[in-house]
């Protein structure tokens, strides 16, 4: 079996424009979304990343007719749906497979699935989920599969979540949105990528207010219909090529971004002395030859970096932000919070020449700047892989990054961009 690498020529400085594509965390839960419809459903600026294929398989494998409108647009039409049982080895390749749970239940009554898959990057816990579902009236068997059932309609609940779980809240709303009654879901999660299902949801038809706040208010609807919807940017792809331009002394401009989702991110790059600027059309820039440089706290404190739910800095931006602080003048102290495996990947960039200390499964201390070397790297998940990548396009020489899967679950033909941009980068099948 064939596997395939990038190849990375590092050390250029990568400047140009860049649209970049659909966010990956909406366009998952709007997929799964579709199965509440009675009539077809549009989803336009659908990224075409690994994830996707897969949550798109499954659909087919539930009955659902797909139409591909254009390479990122696709009608769903659910009405043929026949089965509410999940492909098992589809299931295992990604962790979003649990969000086909809430609509499954809400519409069928039933709903039968195999544990998600992944990346591996620490405990992932789906009590949550279980419980906001069980609120609504769901019965469940857990073993080897997940049965989940409801003896007729699904009932309207107050349901306050135990963390504010950005997938259990996005079940939650699923289930709800098809309740009798009416819901309350208080400490929901609401990241862009919720706001933008909330928002489908309603233009089929939900009856939901909060959106955008951690108090979700659903009066339930017998039926849901069609919808034509455009999944947002992507702010995590976003923020990732913002770091880059930085590192390599790049000139970059990036367009079709939503100011409020880059606000936080804008903060917390500025703590490493990385400036951009938000213009009124709706785009960034990032200025060429930026003196990066970590800003001190008050008293001369070296700053911390940590990570938590919107609207504070996204878990996924950690492992970028870290490479970034690398290549920065001063100290800095990452917390990551949420995942206890996240931080293992910076192992390959002390290989590479970086300056860190692992103080335990979630702090790490960075010095820099740092002369990175490039290196053979192996991918251990999605942001972890965009990070190494990032690394090696700073680092001299060149550098092999294998299990590039783990990039192309979460970033579309990124090695393209990445050349529209100048980087010397090949992508190249290993037998």
């Amino acid at each position: 079996m064939s596997n395939e690498k990038f190849v990375i020529e590092g050390g250029r400085k990568l400047s140009g424009t860049l649209t970049p594509s659909g966010s990956k965390n909406e366009a998952l839960p709007t997929l799964a979304a579709t199965l509440l419809a009675s009539e077809p459903v549009t989803l336009r600026n659908v990224p075409r990343i690994a994830d996707i294929e897969v949550m798109i398989d499954v659909l087919r494998k539930l009955g659902v007719e797909i139409t591909e409108l254009d390479r990122h647009s696709f009608v769903f039409d659910p009405r043929p749906l026949h089965t509410s049982s999940l492909d098992a080895d589809l299931c295992r390749r990604i962790r979003a497979s649990i969000l086909f749970a809430g609509p499954l239940v809400a519409k069928t009554g039933q709903a039968e699935l195999p544990p998600p898959g992944g990346d591996v990057i620490g405990r992932r816990r789906l009590d949550t989920h279980f419980q906001a579902l069980a609120a609504l009236g769901a019965k469940f068997d857990l073993g080897q599969s997940f049965h989940i059932r409801s003896n007729g309609r699904l009932k309207g609940a107050e349901i306050f979540l135990d963390e504010a779980s950005v997938t259990a809240t996005e079940n939650a709303i699923m289930a709800a949105v098809l309740a009798e009654g009416h819901t309350e879901i208080e400490n929901a999660a609401c990241e862009p990528h919720v706001q933008g299902l909330c928002q489908l949801l309603v233009q089929m038809g939900a009856k939901i207010s909060g959106i955008g706040t951690h108090h979700l208010r659903i009066e339930g609807v017998e039926r849901l219909g069609g919808a034509d919807y455009r999944i947002g940017s992507d702010y995590l792809e976003i923020g990732s090529f913002i770091g880059l331009a930085a590192v390599t002394g790049g000139e970059l401009t990036i367009k079709d971004v939503n100011p409020r989702d880059v606000r936080m991110i804008q903060l917390v790059y500025r703590k490493l002395g990385l400036e951009f600027e938000v213009r009124d059309d709706n785009s960034i820039y990032v200025p060429p030859n930026q003196e990066l440089k970590v800003q001190t706290e008050l008293l001369g404190q070296i700053p911390q970096i940590a990570d938590a739910p919107w609207p504070q800095f996204p878990t996924d931006l950690m492992s970028i932000g870290i490479v970034v602080a690398t290549q920065c003048k001063g100290t800095c102290i990452f917390f990551e919070k949420m995942f206890e495996g996240r931080m293992f990947f910076v192992d390959h960039l002390i290989n590479m020449g970086a300056q860190i200390i692992l103080c335990d499964p979630h702090r790490v201390v960075v010095v820099g700047p740092s002369r990175l070397f490039g290196t053979r790297l192996e991918s251990p998940d999605v942001r972890a892989g965009m990070a190494m990548l990032i690394a090696a396009l700073v680092a001299e020489g060149t550098s092999e990054i294998h299990n590039i899967r783990q990039i192309d679950r979460g970033y579309e033909r990124v090695e393209e961009k990445l050349r529209a941009l100048g980087a010397g980068i090949e992508r190249v099948t290993v037998n």
